[in-house]
């Protein structure tokens, strides 16, 4: 596989530097951040066995090759290493597990049809349900300037060669319209999950047939000086061979709601959200809000998990995979110079239904943090949080200890 990704990037400059500058444009780009960062006391009883204090970095690298305006071949390379690892981070650094190609498809245009054809990403639902790299294929039908139909197929799994292996494939059906109306922004989904047998996808021997859908929309709009925004999911469904029986109906719900308003020299911005959770895992309801894959939600820095620091979460939220769990927040951003910008945060949440332990408080979570414009493109973000852990927030149902977070990065986009 390493030699594969090198033959595969050796090909792509050779194209570059071989087909004849007048056939098309060569536009190069990227992306680097290094972050040094310390969590302490995520584990949710006294053991500090998930503190941790290191320094990483990643670098992207972005070639296209645009042959038109209707026409252009995308790449994304990157590199990611933690300072003193054994996978490039070390002394000599000259490991090879830390590439990965992480973009590649065709991108055309025929008509009103675009087409992106191969491995690329997308965001469903502002993460609630998608937002990652895959592999398909996204064709938009452009109906008019505030009309567009993507149709989307995700390859999840691939079962392989063999009797039966394509029964274990996985595929991710979805259809998004994008409609503009009256200044709203209205996106209606519908998401099909389906497998004949999903034992290779999820790990689990018993599961069997799967076929899990999604339906609602995204709605932004402008209330006065405000901008607000809404989401509302429901899940359905069947999967043969999950939980205490061999067959359990899936229905759950996620509904979120939030705005940002600009209030002279400060802007003030809020959120709230509830995921269904499931309420008796002996019986053939599944009622808890889930996603196979892809799911990825950045919210509070500490429970939430996946912003600039995003190694980890504190034990007992479900992070940037918002289920069975509430939350609201309150905050407010000013910029006391013209590179200078302060925000504070302030998050409460708790889970939807009880834990093992009986408990719900998973706690009140304050975020701060510093963005300065060193350069054009140079940026400076600190970060401190500190979370008022409840109940929840353990892993033996008795945990005292607050975790906190304190971190800066260091990031170039150009």
């Amino acid at each position: 596989m390493k030699k594969l990704y090198v033959l595969f990037l050796a090909i792509v400059l050779t194209f570059v530097f071989t087909v004849p500058v007048f056939a098309l444009e060569n536009i190069f780009g990227g992306y680097w951040r290094t972050r040094a960062y310390t969590e302490k006391d995520y584990s949710g009883d006294s053991s500090k066995a998930l503190d941790i204090q290191q320094v990483d970095t990643r670098t992207r690298l972005f070639y296209t090759a645009k042959f038109n305006d209707n026409f252009k071949f995308v790449n994304k390379f990157e590199f990611n290493n933690t300072w003193g690892d054994q996978d490039g981070g070390d002394i000599g650094a000259d490991a090879t597990d830390i590439f990965r190609v992480k973009n590649s498809y065709a991108d055309f245009t025929v008509g009103q049809v675009n087409l992106k054809i191969g491995t690329q990403g997308i965001t469903l639902n502002r993460g609630f349900l998608f937002d990652d790299d895959f592999s398909g294929a996204v064709v938009t039908y452009n109906v008019s300037k505030d009309i567009a139909i993507p149709f989307v197929w995700m390859k999840a799994y691939e079962g392989g060669q063999g009797r039966d292996m394509n029964d274990e494939d996985v595929d991710f059906y979805a259809i998004y319209p994008q409609i503009k109306a009256g200044g709203a922004t209205i996106a209606p989904i519908f998401l099909w999950t389906t497998s004949k047998d999903s034992v290779g996808f999820t790990g689990e021997a018993a599961y069997d047939k799967w076929n899990v859908y999604y339906f609602g929309g995204d709605v932004d709009a402008k209330a006065g000086p405000a901008d607000v925004w809404f989401t509302g999911l429901y899940e359905f469904g069947t999967i043969k061979g999950f939980g205490a029986t061999d067959n359990v109906d899936v229905s759950a719900y996620l509904l979120a709601a939030g705005f940002s308003a600009d209030v002279e020299a400060l802007n003030v911005h809020g959120q709230a959200f509830y995921v269904s959770g499931d309420s008796d895992d002996t019986d053939n309801d599944y009622e808890a809000f889930f996603v196979p894959a892809g799911q990825s939600y950045d919210w509070a820095a500490i429970m939430g998990g996946n912003g600039i620091f995003d190694n980890q979460n504190s034990v007992g939220s479900p992070g940037a995979t918002p289920s069975n769990v509430m939350a609201v927040q309150l905050g407010a951003t000013v910029k006391p110079m013209p590179k200078l910008s302060l925000t504070g945060d302030l998050w409460w949440a708790q889970l939807a239904e009880d834990n093992a332990y009986g408990d719900k408080d998973l706690g009140t979570e304050i975020d701060l943090t510093a963005t300065y414009s060193i350069m054009d493109n140079l940026n400076l973000d600190v970060v401190a949080a500190y979370l008022m852990a409840g109940d929840a927030t353990s892993s033996d149902g008795n945990n005292t200890d607050d975790p906190m977070l304190l971190g800066t990065r260091i990031s170039l986009s150009f």
